[in-house]
């Protein structure tokens, strides 16, 4: 998934890989998630997930959020 797909939540979520799933973001939480950094993110959230790509922490990281991996 990318990063502009996150711009749908309020700031502040945490957004875990069941958010994901139940938003229909993806299909599988249990196959791992990977953040790709294609797009834009203008909101403050905390994202766990199984993989990020630099881009991905980078601009999640400068919307004043964070990158957790799980």
């Amino acid at each position: 998934m990318n990063v502009t797909e996150l711009n749908r939540f309020e700031a502040g979520t945490e957004v875990t890989p069941e958010l994901l799933m139940e938003q229909g973001i993806v299909k599988n939480p249990m196959s791992g998630i990977k953040v790709l950094g294609n797009g834009d993110l203008t909101v403050k959230l905390t994202v766990k997930a199984n993989k990020f790509s630099q881009s991905a922490v980078e601009k999640i990281e400068a919307a004043g959020g964070k990158s957790e991996v799980i």
